[in-house]
């Protein structure tokens, strides 16, 4: 049976040390670009790939980064944005050999959860995504020592690098776009109100129309589900005079919300036009195709997976701004009707 070769065999053919070649597969700085390449070839022209169980040994690590999703199951499995946000994350962590440990958790036993993650140390570091007014777990992974990076902006000055994008100005662009359509009576229909993005995008909404000399527009929860967004559609039909326009905390409300409208026998954008949030694949696909504020999911997975990394090997990391979201217009909105 062939020998496996190791990391002595790729330092020989590469003609540098074991450490050069430790620093250049772990994408440390400080090696000349010549030198990575020697490295690169070298490893390839063997074969040589780097022992998990090895690299966790020499650099203390588990070679696992955590998620804590504190949602109802169920709501997972229908929401687009984190399965394009955790496949963000794997385009990252897949090349450094590292696992994406998902976890779920009632809202109640959150911080249990992360306290076992630390205790067990089943993780290098955490992500800590549906940041919340007043939000506890800040303070919790720095008791703790787990490294974490926050995913948004965190409302209170916590400590914690963030990996953040403006949502504000798409929702803006949307009141402004159908406020030239014609549109003055423009519902919303919000997030969970105990988390941060979801108060953003509300005010927002609440300031552009201001801005645009329109009157307060009507305001309902939806949750972010599919059952929130359908429920808060058919009470403001409902209403002696229903809103022309309709805009969506994000996509899965909006496109349930599309199927309440059709199904009371409206016309879309043609009787009520709709506005969602985050531009999930299906936006494009919808009948008609959902005007929406692309966020980008698996950008934003991509680069809090980076900042994690880095985070994690080096003790320190950068915020990181994304560029905002930005409107897409599609099909779903029109010039509002003549009543």
């Amino acid at each position: 049976m062939a020998r496996r070769p190791t990391i002595a065999d790729v330092a020989k053919l590469a003609g540098v040390s074991r450490a050069t070649v430790s620093f250049v597969l772990n994408n440390r700085p400080g090696v000349a670009a010549d030198t990575q390449e020697r490295v690169r070839s070298a490893a390839e022209e063997l074969g040589w790939t780097p022992s998990s169980s090895a690299r966790a040994l020499s650099t203390g690590r588990v070679r696992a980064v955590g998620l804590v999703l504190a949602r109802e199951p169920e709501l997972i499995g229908t929401d687009p944005f984190f399965p394009a946000f955790m496949a963000g994350i794997e385009t990252v962590i897949s090349e450094s050999g590292d696992g994406l440990m998902l976890q779920m958790s009632r809202p109640e036993n959150e911080v249990e959860t992360y306290r076992r993650l630390a205790a067990d140390h089943r993780v290098d570091g955490v992500f800590l995504t549906d940041l919340r007014a007043g939000d506890p777990r800040p303070a919790l992974v720095a008791e703790l020592g787990l490294p974490a990076v926050a995913v948004g902006v965190p409302d209170s000055g916590a400590g914690l690098p963030s990996v953040s994008l403006d949502d504000r100005p798409a929702v803006r662009a949307a009141v402004h776009h159908l406020a030239g359509l014609g549109h003055r009576d423009i519902a919303y229909v919000a997030g969970p109100e105990e988390f941060v993005h979801a108060r953003r995008r509300r005010q927002a909404w609440s300031d552009a129309l201001t801005e645009a000399g329109l009157p307060e527009g009507t305001l309902l929860p939806g949750g972010f589900t599919a059952e929130g967004g359908a429920r808060a559609t058919r009470l403001l039909l409902q209403r002696p005079t229903p809103p022309t326009a309709i805009v969506y905390g994000n996509d899965l409300s909006a496109t349930a919300g599309m199927a309440v409208a059709q199904d009371a026998g409206l016309r879309l954008p043609e009787d009520l036009s709709v506005v969602g949030f985050d531009d999930v694949p299906l936006a494009s696909y919808t009948s008609p195709p959902l005007t929406t504020c692309r966020a980008n999911p698996v950008s934003w997975g991509r680069a809090s997976a980076q900042a994690l990394v880095e985070l994690i090997e080096t003790g320190t990391t950068a915020d990181v701004e994304l560029e905002p979201a930005a409107l897409v217009v599609r099909g779903s909105t029109g010039p509002a009707p003549v009543r």
